[in-house]
């Protein structure tokens, strides 16, 4: 969980990022002196939660959250302020929060308690999926997903790049082998490949990655914890991780950019 936080009076920042210390200590927590600062750093690096003051010279922290939310709809805005006649305005922002000072603990804890973008680490996965740079698949302790043949893990790889659309043998079929005929022997071959893919997945206890249908197969999203999923969702993890490089070691996966607008 990515943290900024912004204040123009030094005193006051250092109180703001003490008490969100204090609250998560787990935290990657930046604090920033300059509102210009915080919006590059949020840019560059994610953000899944700003805590803003709202009285600054120069931009306020309404104006702020304003550009905060350009870069992520879905950045949890959390205001900090000893004025409370900014309150409807800063609440006409969909805000997360709105923290009146001083800023303790026990406030932090309170507003990270009820996010309105709630941040849920998918601790109970039956896999994690990496899909930025070469796509490989993780058990919940950490060691590597072992299929029993490869084009087994690239059928699993490409149902992960579907994002839990329904694929059928063809589909499948057509994308690892474009340019080969769509007969008896190649559609034999392929139930063969997903036959092997959901034995190994049983044997890893994670059988329900995968939910078959008549012909047609879809990866169970909620049971995966991926890199790119959470991309999609905005986290700032993710995005700070993604490196330009999706699947690389597939021809058929294209990483849409247009998909996204932040």
């Amino acid at each position: 969980m990515r943290m900024l936080c912004v204040d123009d009076e030094p005193l006051m920042l250092k109180m703001l990022e003490m008490a969100i210390r204090e609250a998560k200590p787990d935290a990657d927590i930046t604090a920033h002196r300059k509102q210009v600062d915080l919006l590059e750093d949020a840019r560059q690096n994610g953000c899944d939660i700003a805590f803003l003051d709202i009285h600054m010279r120069g931009m306020n922290g309404v104006e702020l959250a304003k550009e905060l939310k350009a870069v992520n709809p879905k950045m949890n805005i959390i205001f900090v302020t000893g004025f409370s006649e900014y309150a409807g305005e800063a609440m006409s922002l969909h805000a997360s929060g709105y923290i009146m000072k001083p800023v303790t603990k026990e406030k932090i804890e309170a507003e990270l308690a009820d996010l309105r973008f709630p941040i849920v680490p998918k601790s109970n996965a039956l896999l994690r999926v990496q899909c930025f740079g070469n796509f490989d698949v993780f058990l919940p302790d950490g060691s590597h997903m072992r299929f029993e043949r490869s084009r087994s893990k690239e059928i699993f790889a490409y149902l992960v790049h579907r994002q839990g659309s329904s694929c059928t043998t063809r589909e499948i079929a057509a994308a690892l082998f474009e340019d080969e005929p769509y007969d008896k022997k190649q559609q034999n071959y392929v139930q063969q490949l997903i036959h092997a893919m959901i034995k190994s997945l049983k044997a890893a206890g994670a059988e329900k990655a995968v939910e078959r249908s008549y012909n047609a197969l879809a990866v169970n999203v909620d049971a995966l914890d991926c890199d790119y999923y959470r991309f999609k969702e905005l986290d700032a993890g993710a995005v700070n991780a993604y490196q330009n490089e999706y699947m690389s070691q597939y021809y058929w996966a294209d990483f849409l950019y247009d998909d996204y607008s932040y």
